[in-house]
């Protein structure tokens, strides 16, 4: 009987190969009872490395040793030792599959076809995380400013900044931008940006905007002494995206804007890594719910929304939050969070920023659930104020300066006429947060 080549196998344990060499992809998986996952698994791990369906002579035994990908561990949940029950429909596991960072290198296009390409088709299966070794990440430059270089260039050192989205979302003039824009700047937006729905349209295009913007971010400066980060949405087709930008900056943008999933991993890292575009970088997450929000396809938000954009370059992430309109599962929220701003390797942390209908009275359940290092997302909560926009940005400050200083909103409204007149109008649903 010949011997087993061990090292040519799509199995290992996982104490058995060197996690420098491999990128871990854990996958949650729902299959009918009585369905042969164990051996399956190894063939979804040749399946997106070395192989096909069936053996095929170039698939040798030397390939296999290098590049094959490998099943480090099969768990069912629950973990049925003797028997399983005989009522069963279906059986859940999570399984853990390495895949040779050889066969793609430091990108992420071809990381994630490897990852989860055509098993993104095999039935009952999601993505839920991803491990990356030290050495894949060192190939990324990965947010070129992020939380710190951003609060060097407003000289906030601490609290939680204000973001505001112009609106309507689109179909006015630059006329008209500009004076929405002053108003949420007057009222103490540290960034504004436009919403993800208007990039170059004919009746409102970047140059115009950006003139007109920039020069009203003088202004106000002037008069506040604050400066403001106008993230100019300059998302468009390839190469046209990259000549908005540059237009933009050429023009005085200090800073820019990308719906990055519709665009793509690999043009969000272009534009990081673009030395002529030394501005931070907001990453909208339009498309996201298209990758994540099926419990048994896709990817996890996580992913989708914070160490992917993160590693190629967002200084800014925008997603969704669980105190206003978007249906998302707190827990899930502040993992998007941490996998934005905790410590991964050498790469900077990226500025989470919650979004969704936030009002002032959500503040401190937002700082509460993910802390001080936050951009806060506001439209309608700022623009839709009964006492106009530049009332609306004061309400937020007011709310966050409170915040800071752990003082009650409500007592801080017998302060502030704009604060009270928010509360008024919008209350916190939720009251409490979940934590870091």
């Amino acid at each position: 009987m010949p011997r087993i080549d061990i090292e040519s196998l799509p199995i290992a344990l996982p104490d058995g190969i060197d996690y420098e060499d491999y990128v871990i992809g854990t996958f949650a998986v729902s299959f009918p009872n009585g369905f042969p996952v164990a051996k399956m698994a190894p063939a979804l791990a040749i399946e997106q490395s070395t192989g096909t369906w069936v053996p095929v002579p170039g698939e040798t035994p030397e390939v296999r040793r290098q590049h094959v990908a490998k099943v480090i561990g099969v768990y069912e949940i629950p973990d049925y030792e003797w028997t399983v029950p005989t009522n069963l429909t279906d059986r859940q596991y999570m399984i853990q599959i390495a895949f040779p960072v050889v066969n793609f290198g430091s990108q992420i296009p071809m990381m994630l076809t490897t990852v989860i390409g055509n098993i993104s088709m095999a039935g009952r299966l999601k993505l839920v995380d991803i491990r990356f070794p030290q050495k894949y990440v060192d190939g990324f430059q990965g947010p070129r400013f992020g939380v710190p270089g951003i609060r060097k260039l407003l000289g906030v050192p601490k609290r939680p900044l204000l973001n505001n989205m112009i609106k309507p979302c689109t179909g006015y003039p630059p006329e008209v931008g500009v004076k929405l824009f002053r108003a949420a700047a007057l009222g103490g937006c540290d960034i504004i940006k436009d919403d993800e729905l208007l990039a170059n349209a004919c009746f409102c295009d970047i140059e115009s905007r950006v003139k007109l913007y920039m020069q009203a971010e003088k202004e106000v400066y002037e008069e506040t002494g604050e400066h403001t980060l106008y993230t100019v949405n300059v998302t468009d087709e390839i190469p046209k995206v990259f000549e908005n930008a540059k237009r933009a900056v050429e023009l005085g943008a200090n800073a820019l804007m990308l719906n990055y999933l519709v665009t793509g991993f690999p043009v969000l890292r272009a534009l990081a890594e673009d030395k002529a575009l030394n501005v931070p970088i907001l990453a909208h997450m339009d498309l996201a719910g298209a990758l994540y929000e099926s419990e048994w396809h896709g990817m996890s938000s996580h992913l989708v929304l914070g160490k992917l954009p993160r590693l190629a370059g967002a200084d800014v992430v925008v997603f969704p939050a669980p105190y206003g309109k978007a249906p998302v599962i707190p827990d899930k929220f502040v993992s998007v969070a941490r996998n934005l701003g905790f410590p991964l390797y050498n790469l900077r942390p990226t500025f989470p920023m919650p979004s969704g209908g936030i009002t002032p009275a959500m503040v401190p359940s937002v700082v509460k659930d993910i802390g001080p290092d936050i951009v806060i997302g506001s439209g309608g909560g700022i623009h839709a104020h009964p006492q106009g926009p530049v009332a609306g940005a004061r309400a937020f400050r007011q709310a966050i300066d409170a915040t800071m200083q752990g003082r009650s909103l409500e007592d801080a409204a017998t302060e502030y006429a704009e604060l009270k007149a928010a509360l008024e109008t919008w209350v916190d649903p939720f009251g409490k947060g979940g934590g870091m």
